[in-house]
């Protein structure tokens, strides 16, 4: 499982958006995206994929864009 944790701190509730890669029991794999502000419940939206290196590009590209809008990795040890 992969797993990115975004947070956009500087608005006046802290904003998250998460994009998670996933396998399944059926051999496909899974990208899970949720967002939201912090302590309500969020939205997501799960897309699957036939294998890994679309699923994890899809995941990438997804964790650009929340950057590109603000959001901040957070939880990673530097």
């Amino acid at each position: 499982m992969l797993t990115f944790l975004l947070t956009r701190p500087t608005e006046q509730v802290p904003r998250y958006y998460r994009v998670e890669v996933a396998y399944n029991l059926f051999g496909e794999y899974s990208v899970m995206r949720e967002w939201g502000k912090a302590g309500q419940r969020g939205q997501h939206l799960l897309v699957w994929f036939s294998n890994l290196r679309e699923a994890c590009f899809a995941a990438e590209q997804w964790r650009k864009r929340a950057m590109r809008r603000g959001y901040n990795l957070e939880g990673l040890s530097k």
